[in-house]
């Protein structure tokens, strides 16, 4: 790469959240931004960008941009703001907080972060060392995955489990909730050429995807019934006589009791749960157990209804049963971050924290603010950066009742006037990729990506860790962690000396960009061959006894439904979703249709949702229905219609398709609240699913109706 800093080409790496964290390659005239494309040497993103990326250097100069501090002038909301300078919000920002901490304690203060940023220096635990000093308010992030892993974690233990890029090798590959070609695409081109070479592809979704409209066979359960498919799955192979009993014997721990729960779970009992086949569900456990290599990819989706965690049990067991793990190219695909050396420890300083401190889940912002968790001390200041949760979090309307609080004191870092930012008292503007250096976690494959500073912030903006520097400084804490440079993180932020980094270095990134980690090639990767799973008994946990969904009784009033020290259910099984006509009849009768919400094409979560040119690729706010739903409603194709149920509601474009079946409506994520008549997430609960306090966004009953 270039050593020349005011042109040349330099090293990248996408910032966004999303599984494949793709090499880049900035190119820079004369210090601007000019330029980006894929790396075409890297295994995965080999050359090529999404549709979100692929002119990220439009987003750094967009005329929108926020380039200097700002004050709220006007009321919340109404997006007055005038200039002023990082001292005069630095002094009133930290003047704020040290008069709340006085009056109130530091945890009428919470830091609100996620994935607007996934940099290890920059990114969602950013700013967590410099709260945890603080002794804020702690700020559980669920967002995605928590459900999922602690699943995982349970059956499997902290493996990588299959690699992605093995899935050339596959005959059979399984995408489970998950539309690759909008949210994994350089995934999504290995799946298809192992496709061409003849592996039959099998996606399982509740709705004709794109990624499923590419499948050799779609296989739709009704919303959040998942489960029910998996534990049909696992009779049926038990029932064809499909099990490899060396591989259960020797590999596997409690095979008999998962057996004996299994077999009351046939395919005609799951038929009647999930709408599928009787025979559909034979067949895919024939295939996956008969097509070796077989391959699994579970989407976050998966987790996304009350029951998702079992859910995610059931699929983690099924490849043991079949002694897919025998093979490269076997297995199942949950996120390849368990075997990243990173040491969040030295990230977040955890010791920091003062004991018994309390913890509110992010996706319960709106109880939080509006009192309805009954927080003692409650909530004077929000801090928010890499986040729009008025758009990205459950029960919106709550998140801005909240924002509206005259005696909230409200600071935003961001690089627009987001959803949230129009709500804030401080304006903070934030720098962007090619503005600061970082490595940028990756949770779908196996590699380090480095991504370099090749130009310098426009107006005033400053890169998150400076932010929290400058405010560590202001504040008048000492620790050294709250001062070391970037380049001093990225040296502290990675175990360089793990197994896993062997020969890579941060000299290594800069000079080459990015670097495989040593857990073995795609070709031969088959970590559990011979078992070796990173569980406490060694063998993959078909049964564990003891498991709970603990939380510390200071919090239990967060975390309604769930008491400390709860016991899980040692087995997976099938939990039927909170709403749904089948298992919430008289919630049904108001609002009969089941809204899955799943990520847009054309965005990024809420980034990239106001430029103009990615909401023509994306569309106007709209909202899928069947023809069997929209007729007795009076609706038709491009009419414009409300979504609805008692949390709040939003306006869109219906799209009257077969892609989704009839009780089923689809309207995607991501849309700014102050450019449309609501989004997405005001219909949305903040219930927990049953594990990891994962969020529900796919168990939520609607009613559509046309406007007038």
């Amino acid at each position: 790469m270039s050593d020349n800093n005011n042109s040349g080409t330099f090293f990248g790496a996408c910032p966004h959240d999303c599984p494949d964290t793709c090499a880049m390659l900035f190119e820079v005239e004369e210090g601007r931004l000019t330029g980006v494309r894929g790396n075409p040497d890297h295994p995965m993103t080999r050359g090529g960008l999404c549709v979100k990326l692929k002119d990220y250097e439009k987003r750094h100069h967009h005329p929108d941009r926020l380039l200097y501090p700002l004050r709220r002038t006007g009321a919340r909301g109404s997006k007055e703001f005038t200039r002023i300078s990082w001292d005069e919000a630095l002094d009133e920002i930290t003047g704020r907080w040290q008069a709340i901490i006085a009056e109130s304690g530091p945890e009428a203060i919470l830091p609100y972060s996620y994935l607007g940023h996934q940099g290890l220096v920059h990114g969602l635990n950013g700013g967590d060392a410099f709260f945890n000093r603080m002794g804020a308010t702690v700020c559980e992030r669920t967002f995605c995955g928590e459900g999922s892993c602690t699943a995982w974690l349970l059956t499997v233990g902290p493996t990588a489990g299959l690699d992605p890029e093995s899935y050339r090798h596959s005959n059979y590959i399984v995408i489970w909730a998950c539309n690759s070609v909008s949210t994994n695409l350089h995934h999504w081109h290995i799946v298809k050429e192992a496709q061409k070479r003849g592996a039959k592809v099998v996606v399982i979704d509740a709705w004709r995807s794109r990624t499923a409209q590419e499948a050799d066979w779609h296989i739709a359960p009704r919303p959040g019934t998942d489960g029910a498919l998996a534990m049909a799955v696992i009779n049926s192979i038990i029932d064809q006589g499909l099990v490899d009993r060396d591989y259960v014997d020797q590999y596997t721990l409690g095979y008999e009791a998962l057996a004996e729960r299994a077999a009351s779970r046939t395919p005609e009992w799951a038929e009647a749960i999930t709408g599928v086949a009787a025979d559909d569900i034979r067949t895919l456990a024939r295939e996956l157990a008969t097509s070796q290599p077989a391959a699994i990819r579970m989407g976050i989706a998966l987790e996304r209804h009350y029951g998702g965690g079992q859910t995610i049990r059931a699929v983690t067991c099924i490849p043991a049963l079949t002694g897919a793990w025998r093979h490269v190219g076997g297995g199942v695909t949950q996120s390849p971050v368990w075997e990243h050396p990173y040491r969040f420890d030295v990230i977040c300083q955890p010791q920091w924290i003062p004991e018994g401190t309390r913890v509110v889940n992010n996706l319960q912002l709106g109880r939080a603010l509006t009192g309805e968790l009954e927080l003692d001390p409650p909530i004077r200041s929000l801090m928010c950066w890499n986040s729009n949760p008025v758009t990205q979090a459950p029960e919106a309307d709550k998140i801005v009742a909240g924002l509206q609080r005259d005696d909230l004191f409200t600071v935003v870092a961001d690089h627009f006037l987001s959803d949230v930012a129009t709500y804030a008292d401080i304006v903070l503007p934030a720098a962007m990729g090619a503005e600061m250096e970082d490595i940028i976690l990756s949770w779908g494959h196996l590699y380090l990506t480095y991504n370099s500073k090749c130009v310098e912030p426009p107006g005033e903006a400053l890169p998150n860790n400076e932010i929290f520097r400058r405010l560590a400084s202001r504040m008048g804490y000492e620790e050294e962690r709250l001062h070391w440079s970037d380049s001093e993180c990225l040296e502290h932020f990675v175990d360089w000396e793990a197994p896993a980094s062997e020969g890579i270095d941060l000299a290594y990134l800069r000079a080459n960009g990015y670097a495989r980690l040593n857990v073995g090639t795609a070709d031969d990767r088959c970590p559990h061959r011979e078992g070796n799973f990173p569980t406490p008994s060694g063998k993959c946990q078909f049964e564990v006894e003891g498991a709970t969904n603990f939380v510390a009784p200071p919090f239990r009033q967060m975390y309604e439904g769930f008491q400390p020290g709860e016991a899980l259910d040692p087995l997976p099984d099938y939990v039927p979703p909170r709403e749904s006509p089948q298992s919430n009849p008289e919630l049904a009768r108001r609002f009969p249709l089941n809204i899955v919400s799943p990520k847009s094409h054309g965005f990024l979560n809420s980034c990239y949702a106001n430029m103009e040119e990615k909401i023509h690729i994306q569309g106007e706010q709209f909202v899928l229905i069947n023809a069997a739903d929209a007729g007795p409603r009076g609706i038709g194709e491009g009419d414009r219609v409300r979504v609805f149920n008692d949390r709040g509601g939003f306006e869109a474009v219906a799209r009257v398709s077969d892609d989704v079946n009839p009780g089923v409506v689809v309207a995607t994520l991501g849309y700014w609240r102050q450019l449309n008549r609501g989004t997405v997430n005001a219909v949305s609960g903040a219930d927990f699913v049953n594990m990891g306090h994962a969020p529900a966004f796919s168990d939520n009953l609607v009613e559509v109706s046309a406007l007038a």
